[in-house]
């Protein structure tokens, strides 16, 4: 998701030096920054954001749609996160902000409106997925790709 975001305010927004506090600490943009509580962490070992966290989805979302419920929980190993800041700003040019920890404000999940699929998320949906059971978001982006496909709107190269 920081990525991601950090390519939508980039070549959507125009913000050419968009970037993470991570990866350039002068950046004019900080889209993604790191979280408030990790600002005096001098000590590395198990200090950042772990475990599980609720995200409440957002109504209509491709995200909501895929879980099939309001809120859910996932696990979490980060520093660095969207920067409020420029939330408005981004949702204004189409960015969906469509999961939120509800407890601290914190985006988890962004999407791209009127895309067939762009869902960008903050957290491991890797480790809630398994080969006879895939995690919601993934299940969900293979059966778009397949709608897609079989309506003859491929956008990915066969061979």
């Amino acid at each position: 998701m920081q990525i991601a975001v950090i390519d939508y305010a980039r070549n959507v927004l125009g913000l050419e030096k968009a970037n993470s506090t991570e990866f350039d600490s002068n950046t004019p943009h900080p889209v993604i920054h790191i979280m408030d509580d990790q600002k005096t962490v001098t000590d590395k070992g198990a200090t950042m954001r772990l475990g599980a966290c609720p995200c409440r989805l957002k109504a209509g979302s491709a995200s909501r749609i895929a879980y099939d419920k309001e809120e859910v929980s996932e696990r979490h190993r980060h520093r660095f996160e969207f920067n409020n800041q420029f939330r408005d700003e981004l949702e204004a040019a189409g960015l969906m902000v469509a999961g939120v920890n509800p407890e601290r404000d914190l985006v988890e999940i962004v999407e791209v409106k009127d895309h067939p699929w762009f869902v960008a998320v903050q957290f491991h949906p890797e480790f809630q997925s398994k080969p006879t059971k895939a995690h919601p978001l993934f299940a969900a982006f293979i059966e778009a790709t397949l709608t897609r496909k079989l309506a003859g709107n491929e956008t990915v190269r066969e061979s």
